[in-house]
């Protein structure tokens, strides 16, 4: 099946793949096709991993708004820093 990863979204974007559902994982869990011996396993639908592009980009979009605010906090820290 045709799923799209977000577990890199922002280093990598979202990328499209053609993986089958593992039976250990309980049904959540992936694997990139074709298959290899040690081979790319993705766990978490909805969160590495998506069966709608939507969904991956709604996912991505809110891994980007959690990155923004750490980046401001962050910012915000340094701007404060004193050195003495």
């Amino acid at each position: 099946m045709k799923v799209w990863i977000t577990k890199y979204a922002l280093t990598q974007g979202i990328t499209e793949i053609e993986a089958e559902v593992c039976e250990i994982g309980g049904g959540s869990m992936i694997r990139k096709l074709p298959n290899t011996y040690f081979g790319e396993y993705y766990h978490g639908e909805g969160k590495d991993w998506h069966k709608t592009r939507e969904s991956a980009i709604a996912r991505a979009e809110k891994m980007r708004a959690k990155k923004l605010v750490s980046l401001k906090k962050q910012t915000k820290e340094l701007e404060e820093m004193v050195f003495e």
